[in-house]
Formats: C-alpha cells, sequence, structure tokens
C-alpha cells in the first residue's frame, strides 16, 4: 500500500463515525421508533475508536449521546426501557471506545519508539555508501520483503582500501533478527579485514573464521567479492556460493563472469569444497558492475515467471547511477506485482 493509499483510508475512517450516526438518525427518522435502529447510535463512538484518540472518540461518544437522548424523547422511547438502554449501549461502547484508543495510542507511542531506534540501527548496519571513490560511481538499493523493514539479511558494504576499492554484497540465510545479526557480524569483519588482507582469498578466510566462529547451528551467508584495480582497468572477483555479478559493457552487451570453481558459503567452509578462488575480469571506463542478491533474480511475476536481469539491463543506462539502480529496482517491484518474498539488495558500481 502506498503512502496516498494509506492517507486516504484513514481520511475514510476518520469520517466514518459521523457518517454512521447520520445514516442512523435518517433511517430512524424515517422508519420511526418500532423499527428499534436507536442502539446503533453506538457504532459512532465504536468506529471512532479504531483510529481516533481518546479525545475524539470521547467526543464522539458525548455526541452519540445526545443524539441518542434526543431521537429517544422524539420516539417516546422514554416512556418505557428502551430509551434507557439505548443510553447505556452507548455509553458502554463509548467506554470500550476510549480504552482501546489509550491503549492503542500506548502502543504506537512504543513503535515509535522501536522504529527511532531501528533508523538508528539501519544508519550502523547498512551505513551510507560513498558515492564516488575514483573514477567509480557507487549506488546502492535495499529492497525489505518485510513491510515497513528498513534491513534484513542481505548486506552490502564499500570500503576505499590500499589495495583498491572493495565491496562486498552477500545474503544470510534465515530471516528475522538472527538474520541481521549475522549480517552485522560479517559487515564489521569484513571492514576491518578490507584494510589489512593484501588480496580477496585471505579476505574470504577471515571472514570464514568469523562466522564459524560465531554463528552457531545451520546458519551460513552467500557473499561475493570485488575488488575493483583502477589503474589496471579490471575487477577481481571471489565468489562463496553468490549470484554471479552482471557486467554491463560500453556497448551495452552484457557478461557474467562465471568463476574458476565454486565455493562454499561463509560459515560452511570446515565441510570441505573448493577452497575460494579469485579470478579477474576486465573492467574498463563506461562500464559498470553490478551486485546483487537472489532476492532480485527470484522475483516472481503471477505466473511464476523469474525477474530478467539480463534483458532489463539496458534500464542501467540512465545518466546518474542512482537514477539508474532506482529504475532497475522498481522494475523489479513491478514485475513481482506484490510484495516481494525475499530481500533484493543491489550494488552498482560504474567506470566513468
Amino acid at each position: 500500500m502506498t503512502t496516498t493509499e494509506h492517507q486516504e483510508g484513514r481520511v475514510v475512517l476518520s469520517l466514518l463515525p459521523v457518517v454512521v450516526m447520520a445514516v442512523v438518525t435518517i433511517v430512524d427518522l424515517t422508519a420511526g421508533p418500532g423499527v428499534g435502529f436507536l442502539p446503533l447510535v453506538s457504532l459512532g463512538p465504536a468506529f471512532a475508536g479504531l483510529i481516533g484518540t481518546w479525545r475524539r472518540t470521547a467526543l464522539i461518544g458525548v455526541v452519540a449521546l445526545l443524539l441518542c437522548v434526543g431521537l429517544g424523547a422524539y420516539d417516546g422511547l422514554f416512556d418505557s426501557r428502551r430509551g434507557y438502554t439505548a443510553m447505556a449501549s452507548v455509553a458502554g461502547v463509548t467506554a470500550a471506545g476510549v480504552a482501546a484508543a489509550v491503549m492503542r495510542g500506548r502502543r504506537e507511542a512504543e513503535l515509535a519508539s522501536v522504529r527511532s531506534i531501528a533508523e538508528v540501527a539501519q544508519r550502523v548496519l547498512l551505513r551510507p555508501v560513498p558515492r564516488s571513490a575514483g573514477p567509480l560511481q557507487v549506488a546502492v538499493s535495499y529492497t525489505s520483503a518485510v513491510a515497513e523493514a528498513r534491513i534484513g539479511g542481505d548486506l552490502y558494504e564499500v570500503v576505499a582500501s590500499p589495495y583498491g576499492v572493495r565491496v562486498i554484497v552477500g545474503d544470510v540465510q534465515g530471516k528475522g533478527l538472527a538474520a541481521v545479526e549475522t549480517a552485522a557480524l560479517v559487515l564489521a569483519a569484513f571492514r576491518e579485514a578490507a584494510h589489512d588482507e593484501p588480496d580477496l582469498a585471505a579476505l574470504a578466510a577471515r571472514l570464514e573464521r568469523s562466522v564459524a566462529r560465531e554463528v552457531h547451528g545451520d546458519k551460513f551467508v552467500t557473499a561475493v567479492l570485488a575488488e575493483v584495480r583502477i589503474e589496471e582497468q579490471a575487477a577481481v572477483l571471489l565468489n562463496c556460493g553468490h549470484p554471479t555479478p552482471m557486467l554491463v559493457r560500453r556497448d551495452g552487451s552484457v557478461d557474467f563472469p562465471q568463476p574458476p570453481s565454486y565455493a562454499l558459503p561463509l560459515g560452511v567452509g570446515m565441510l570441505g569444497g573448493e577452497p575460494p578462488r579469485s579470478y579477474q575480469v576486465r573492467f574498463a571506463p563506461g562500464e559498470q558492475l553490478l551486485l546483487y542478491t537472489d532476492g532480485v533474480t527470484e522475483a516472481r511475476d503471477a505466473d511464476g515467471t523469474f525477474f530478467p536481469l539480463e534483458e532489463r539491463a539496458g534500464l542501467l543506462k540512465e545518466p546518474e547511477a542512482e537514477a539508474a539502480l532506482e529504475a532497475l529496482r522498481m522494475e523489479v517491484v513491478r514485475h513481482a506485482s506484490s510484495p516481494l518474498h525475499d530481500d533484493a539488495a543491489m550494488l552498482l558500481l560504474r567506470y566513468r
């Protein structure tokens, strides 16, 4: 639901108590006392308690009570119990609505506090990457599969190290707070090791030790590491069970450079398998390198068709890197036509 749709829904709910009481009044005056619509005036404060403050709910309740008295006197219901029963119904529903509004207000205040903390956590975990690093333009995009969430199990980082611009994009197995905790662990290890380790294989080994030491059970992290060597006009890649990056050449052609061997994800290296090996690809001015998580390529439309990333590479022709990546992100969301089933992170390196 968009922000505009959400605001329109709130306006409708805010007007609903007044509309309901007006309709009940008209029907009661038209049909007469024999139909027994008067107790339905209590729907006004009932609906007010769904969205309004306790003060507004109490005000609607007072209006409903006065309306009940007026209609009851007009219909002559106070000659029997019916008028007093209707008043008791309105008063009881109003009290319940006020109590519900008070409790909801407290929960909303607590939620606002939690969200402010989450905003700080987002800035610490997925802090803004530099928009440029030498001749490189950098843009990132993150779409969480969890409604209202800003962070999840996907991770990315860009570090200007003594060995070149180093990048990581990864995906933690699982969801929820446990995945966020593991992502924070990997990012912290990468930010430190990227400045110390002379090559990507040593960097990956250090990340493997950090994950294996701290993460227990069946948790693992797929990741791709990249090191851009400006002077050599090349990029060195190392893949740990992650989707292959997409390289967009200057002429618009697309390439997915495959690793010489597929290594296991971080956290399960002790199970054996091929050790991670880096490989070098040409990365020259005018070209773009897109690193992404499987939430992008596995986004499905209503027919179950996966997102055709290679066919949508033309969206990256936008002059600005951020605008280009946003266009691609919007296309992924449009293709899914519903909330994504997995987090989707993308990091674009554009060689100006």
